[in-house]
């Protein structure tokens, strides 16, 4: 059959699966099984009508135009590509991976391919059905605020694209903000339209965050000047706040901005206020066997303790950085495998983790791997203990195929990675959250690498 379609005759056969497949939309016909009168009456019909027969033709011979051998040699070569691409990077059962933090050459390239297939003139889109954009899910500010953070990694790393790209997502978030009420709409769908009125309090501190990041590293004067004059505006309404995450997330960018501009009274005061309800939290929740800030684990985990990391470091306060390096180790030791050298296992996002409860293994979300390497690299850059940066690689492995499923979740062929870890298989749908959670991660680990603390510890 496939010789004959791609010869471009006219097919009569009967309906096995292989082809109901091939003969489908008019490019041939079926008849019923041991009907010898139905196959004549078919192949008769056929003979007289020479019009039907060419029109079968046809369609059968543009359609096998896909099977002619230089198409199916391309398509195997795609194949074996992308699998010694993925496999580059894959631990196979029963093997050890080697430590990434004895080979930060092993750090895979930088590919912005899928950056550049989410983003349009409007900004980041949310949601792609495997790499190709999802137009019906729209926009939103917690990725477009993702996106600009790693924006402006890119331009500490010195990447050419870096200012076009971080001017399109800080126009995005320019635009989410309400000045009527001082907070940042976080959905917009793909006609531009709002969804609400204010978004929630995780995206209005995420929002901060990034914008305190450009204003604390960027050396573009545009970048600066729009930040800076959203962010002041902005500031205020984390305190209205409720949510532990928007306070990390709000605590991360204002540390970033207080790098630069130390002298803001108005910011340090938020910076206190923020910290000592994030201390109070702990102090109040935590018993001997749960470390840790809330009466349950749920997403980005990791963010709590280094956003305390980073105050107790800058205010300074003691109680804060050890609350900070306690219960991040805590974490760490929940986050694997097993107690001693297993590999890096987010809390699932089907269920959580509440104490005294059962811990969910899946589903297993990007983001929790990226905020583990943040808070990890923050702990090493303040205690300058080498196991903080082992703990960063770790969780970094888990992208790669060091995960509870051996299977690799970011994506080398095209930049992009896949949106978990389902009990069973990889998420293959590449949206905006999974991908910027991937780049973030591995923009600060090659930061890091540049870094003298790091250098020096390297060579010991």
């Amino acid at each position: 059959m496939a010789y004959t379609i791609g010869a471009g005759k006219a097919v009569i056969s009967t309906p096995y699966w292989y082809a109901e497949e091939m003969l489908a939309d008019g490019r041939g016909v079926l008849t019923p099984f041991r009907d010898s009168a139905a196959l004549a009456d078919q192949v008769i019909d056929l003979l007289s009508n020479e019009a039907k027969r060419h029109a079968m033709r046809k369609r059968a011979y543009l359609f096998g135009r896909a099977m002619i051998w230089p198409q199916v040699a391309r398509r195997y070569m795609e194949s074996f590509d992308r699998a010694r691409a993925e496999r580059r990077h894959f631990i196979p059962p029963g093997f050890t991976a080697r430590a990434l933090d004895k080979h930060p050459g092993e750090l895979p390239p930088l590919r912005l391919d899928h950056l550049r297939q989410m983003t349009d003139e409007t900004g980041m889109l949310q949601h792609a059905i495997f790499t190709v954009p999802n137009y019906r899910e729209g926009y939103c500010t917690d990725d477009n605020a993702r996106a600009l953070m790693v924006s402006t990694l890119l331009e500490a790393l010195g990447n050419s694209e870096a200012t076009e790209l971080a001017s399109r997502y800080l126009a995005f978030i320019w635009y989410a903000f309400n000045a009527e009420i001082g907070r940042f709409r976080n959905f917009m769908d793909y006609q531009r339209n709002w969804l609400e009125d204010g978004g929630s309090d995780d995206s209005h501190g995420r929002a901060l965050w990034a914008l305190g990041t450009v204003l604390g590293r960027s050396n573009t004067a545009a970048l600066q000047s729009m930040s800076g004059h959203v962010f002041e505006q902005a500031l205020p309404a984390i305190l209205n706040t409720t949510s532990p995450r928007a306070w990390a997330f709000a605590l991360i960018g204002i540390h970033e901005y207080l790098q630069r501009f130390a002298g803001d009274s108005r910011a340090g005061q938020v910076r206190e206020e923020l910290a000592k309800r994030l201390l109070a939290l702990y102090q109040h929740h935590r018993t001997d066997d749960w470390q840790w800030f809330e009466p349950g684990l749920t997403y980005c985990n990791a963010a709590l303790p280094h956003a305390l990391l980073m105050c107790g470091k800058s205010i300074p306060n003691t109680a804060m950085t050890q609350a900070g390096l306690e219960s991040l180790s805590w974490l760490t030791s929940v986050q694997r495998a097993d107690a001693h050298a297993g590999h890096f296992v987010p809390i699932g996002s089907n269920g959580f983790y509440d104490h005294n409860g059962e811990r969910a293994r899946f589903d297993q979300q990007p983001v929790e791997a990226q905020a583990m390497v943040s808070a990890c690299l923050e702990a090493y850059r303040l205690t300058g203990d080498k196991r903080w940066r082992k703990e960063a690689r770790r969780a970094f492995e888990w992208f790669l195929g060091r995960n509870d499923l051996n299977l690799p979740i970011y994506d080398p062929t095209t930049g992009g990675c896949r949106d978990g870890l389902h009990p069973d298989r990889a998420n293959e749908n590449q949206g905006a959250e999974s991908t910027l959670a991937f780049l973030q991660a591995l923009l600060e680990l090659r930061l890091a690498e540049n870094d003298p603390l790091s250098t020096e510890a390297q060579s010991q």
